[in-house]
This record gives C-alpha cells, structure tokens and sequence, in this order.
C-alpha cells in the first residue's frame, strides 16, 4: 500500500551517537551538505535504493562518496 502524501512529508527523529554526529559534522564540512540531517538523509536514500542512487550528492565526487560507503561498512551501519 502506498504511503498517503502527508506521510511522505511527516518526519521523525533518529539518534545517533553523539561522537558519530561530529564526525560526520566534520566529514561534510565544505561539500555541499547543509546539515548532518540532510547527509544522513542522502546516506539512507542511497542504502535503502542499493546503493544505486541516481543524483550526486552536492560537492562529493564519486571517490569520496565511495570512502564515505567503506567508513560505514567498517562502522557496522550498512552492509
């Protein structure tokens, strides 16, 4: 069943170790990334699709999006 359209605007909060968060803070500074949100956001999008996003992230090139993937794999977050 698709999602009605006021679920797909509806957000949540997720937690994450406050360690990972300025790292990633770091991490995003200068590319593009407005917020960690908004990475993590783009990061999730692209797992959830397979890692087969279509649309680049704003100021990584392909090698660092792959550096970020490897850092998450070594981290345990994806797979």
């Amino acid at each position: 069943m698709a999602p009605e359209p006021d679920d797909r605007r509806r957000t949540v909060t997720l937690k994450i170790p406050g360690e990972l968060y300025d790292k990633l803070s770091e991490l995003i500074k200068n590319t593009g990334f407005r917020s960690v949100t908004e990475f993590a956001t783009w990061v999730l999008r692209d797992v959830a699709a397979g890692g087969k996003l279509d649309r680049s992230p704003p100021g990584l090139t392909e090698k660092e999006v792959e550096a970020v993937r490897q850092r998450l794999r070594a981290l345990g977050y994806i797979e």
